[in-house]
């Protein structure tokens, strides 16, 4: 290992060196520990017993050689305080752990390492050497909770391997359109009710749902399916729990040691981002999921509270931890090219997705909350109160080519108590279906790639819990099933027609034809590519719009790709005329309630 670039936060591949490592016979255990008194290793090979670890290097690493070790065993770091008090660690940079309460950490062998039965032969090298960062290609992300997509039964604790699992989702992505597939975190996690949001394995894909050489078989199936992976990844705090990161060596290691920015608005401790070895620490991780687990993406949650100290724009910058991220992007786009870095922040904060070359902080997407915010607001809204409310959407083409945006529509929005998207469409239940319909056409339509969580395809009207798996019998109601094929060939359209995100981030890829339809909630734009014209037409009002006159230059006709309305989908409308004969260079429209149609232009 390069110990100047770990002390100065340049290197990206610690745990080559740190954790346990197998060779021929036996295996070989290092820490880094520089406040320890001393350090003894137990598991079962030891007989839970202490075997005395050693200092190496400078003396801030402790390392031990045990024969008798092997993949599969259990083991711990039995750490000593200056104060002679001891406490019993997981290993940072372990790559297995025990199931939740237990904490013991777990010898894996790494794919690259010798063949054994706990590693993992990739065979996703067609993918691998054809993926890209799709800015101008479809990118349509169905993002997942591993543990309540779909369980065996109704027990809490009763979930799918990955291995299993990825036999029940790959057709289903295959099937409803949707060509990668997020998880959130699978670093192994304590509380099941953090979502895996807080950490104690950073190197450990949790053990709820098998092995890392079954999550590792699950990305494979997937890259063989032509679907990529995008991982939920967290650099800005972790669990409090003793037995992992916190006060590690009896010092306050990898967090703060003052406790107004030590502590994060959850409870957990922060990262100290100005220390190397911290920044080596998150480096090593994220090009850890990305070199030995082949995903497609890294998504960073909760950037904000990295932009800003505490999250909190009026205490300024936390100019450390920027430079952390432009450091730690540059250095994972330099070794990975391909990968795609998302960045989850809701702040204004400029130049997320502009290269670290050019000052910005390397990302290759940001979410745009402000869109998700104002839509979701808008319809909410009764629609006698829209017209006041109509440019809501229109602002976010005020902004949307400041960053190349994705358009999420994730699990914060459908838990505690703000309602499923469904829920949160305007009026009663018969009243939501046509809104939500007209709603994810605009969202498909407008620019930005599109992420949507599990149970939103199908109406879901319970809020997500994560003990539970989605509500699948919902679709025995021909209401929701209707939806659920309404949503599927949404999704399926997306992907086969370029004008919906070959040029999303160029200005030409997107024109108004009608944004000043104040009083009748109507909506007008196109999309372009080099070889296709769209126009997607919108009524989001409770009112039918007759004779709706559009002036459309350059086309003979129009050719319906979709319309929200159409009663194969719940709707109330039978189109038997697919084409509109342009006159004069335009056309008329006759919009249902809460509708919106797609036409291609020809």
């Amino acid at each position: 290992m390069d110990f100047y670039g770990f002390y100065t936060g340049k290197i990206f591949d610690a745990y080559r060196f740190l954790g346990a490592h197998p060779e021929a016979e036996g295996v070989t255990f290092r820490t880094f520990a520089p406040g320890a008194l001393r350090i003894a290793l137990i598991g079962e090979f030891t007989g839970w017993q202490e075997w005395e670890m050693h200092k190496v290097y400078d003396g801030n690493f402790w390392e031990c050689y045990a024969k008798e070790a092997k993949p599969g065993m259990m083991y711990k770091y039995r750490i000593y305080k200056q104060d002679h008090s001891c406490m019993d660690h997981c290993d940072p940079y372990g790559f297995g752990m025990e199931l939740r309460p237990n904490t013991a950490s777990i010898v894996r062998r790494l794919a690259g390492n010798a063949s054994t039965d706990l590693s993992y032969a990739f065979q996703d090298s067609s993918w691998m050497q054809k993926r890209s960062d799709c800015k101008d290609k479809p990118l349509n992300i169905y993002e997942l909770h591993f543990g309540s997509f779909r369980k065996p039964s109704d027990a809490a604790d009763d979930w799918y391997t990955y291995a299993e699992l990825a036999d029940l989702l790959i057709p289903y992505l295959k099937e409803y359109g949707y060509n990668y597939v997020e998880l959130m975190p699978l670093s192994e996690h304590p509380c099941d009710e953090s979502w895996g949001y807080q950490n104690t394995g950073f190197f450990s894909p949790t053990s709820r749902y098998g092995t890392g050489a079954e999550l590792m078989e699950f990305v494979d199936k997937c890259h063989l399916n032509n679907i990529g992976v995008i991982l939920d990844f967290v650099p800005v705090h972790f669990a409090v729990d003793g037995y992992a990161l916190a006060n590690y060596d009896g010092t306050a290691l990898y967090e703060y040691p003052h406790h107004d920015v030590g502590v994060s608005e959850w409870g957990s401790c922060n990262f100290m981002h100005s220390r190397g070895e911290v920044r080596s620490f998150l480096q090593s991780a994220a090009n850890y999921w990305l070199t030995e687990y082949h995903m497609d993406g890294i998504r960073m949650d909760a950037i904000s509270r990295m932009i800003y100290w505490q999250g909190e724009p009026a205490r300024g910058v936390n100019h450390t931890a920027v430079d952390f991220i432009r450091e730690m992007n540059r250095g994972l786009k330099e070794l990975h090219p391909t990968v795609m870095l998302f960045a989850e922040d809701s702040t204004s904060y400029p130049d997320v997705t502009c290269p670290v070359s050019e000052g910005g902080l390397g990302f290759d997407y940001k979410w745009d909350m402000g869109w998700m915010n104002d839509t979701l607001d808008y319809f909410r809204t009764g629609p006698e109160y829209r017209q006041e409310s109509y440019h809501k959407l229109t602002f976010s083409m005020m902004y949307f080519y400041n960053d190349s945006f994705l358009l999420p529509l994730s699990h914060d929005e459908v838990v505690h108590g703000k309602a499923t998207i469904m829920q949160k469409m305007h009026g009663d239940y018969d009243e939501k279906f046509p809104q939500a319909r007209a709603f994810y056409m605009y969202m498909y339509a407008h620019p930005g790639k599109k992420l949507n969580f599990m149970g939103n395809e199908f109406g879901q009207l319970r809020e997500w819990d994560e003990k539970r798996q989605q509500d699948w019998d919902i679709l025995s109601y021909p209401i929701h099933d209707a939806f659920h094929r309404f949503m599927k060939d949404l999704n399926r359209l997306y992907l086969k027609h370029p004008a919906f995100y070959e040029k999303d981030y160029e200005a030409e890829g997107f024109r108004w034809i009608d944004c000043h339809q104040e009083p009748r909630c109507i909506y007008a734009f196109q999309r372009f590519a080099k070889k296709e014209r769209i126009l997607a037409v919108f009524n989001f009002s409770d009112q039918e719009q007759k004779n709706y006159k559009l002036e459309i230059t350059e086309a003979k006709k129009l050719t319906l790709l979709l319309a929200s309305d159409s009663q194969e989908y719940g709707g109330v409308k039978k189109y038997n005329k697919t084409e509109i004969i342009l006159k004069n260079g335009q056309a008329v429209f006759n919009l249902s309630p809460y509708s919106a149609v797609y036409y291609k232009l020809v």
